[in-house]
């Protein structure tokens, strides 16, 4: 695999149509993905001393995260209505590379900071429901 910028790493929420239209979250500075999965130990007498998992049991799930500046976009908009609300949503990153990740999630951070005579920053916190598709 090729290396990849970490600015073509793409935070996008739906427009809430179907199928959904992405618009990038403007402002942001970091994201980061990352993929969970929860395990089945089977592992018993016969095991040898070693653990055994059950390939296919457990779930999986997707967490995203990012920061940036507040500049007031309508997709920033949407995502604090979403948090406010506690709605499922579309989103999507996509990577340099063109693979995009798609699924619903759940804004489950929101938070602001801000300084006198500075810039107001966010970071958001969203948990996947569902399956998490890429293309």
């Amino acid at each position: 695999m090729a290396a990849e910028k970490g600015s073509a790493f793409l935070l996008k929420v739906g427009d809430g149509a179907s199928p959904p239209v992405f618009t990038t979250i403007a402002g942001m500075r970091t994201t980061q993905l990352t993929i969970n999965s929860d395990t089945v130990v089977i592992t018993n007498k016969g095991s040898g001393g070693w653990r055994e998992l059950l390939s296919g049991a457990g779930f999986r799930s997707v967490s995203l995260s990012g920061a940036g500046v507040f500049n007031g976009s309508a997709a920033e908009a949407r995502i604090k209505a979403n948090a406010l609300g506690g709605v499922l949503d579309d989103y999507q990153v996509s990577f340099e590379s063109g693979e995009r990740m798609t699924g619903r999630f759940l804004v489950t951070r929101l938070d602001y900071a801000g300084d006198f005579n500075g810039e107001r920053s966010y970071t958001v916190a969203l948990e996947s429901s569902g399956s998490v598709v890429t293309a």
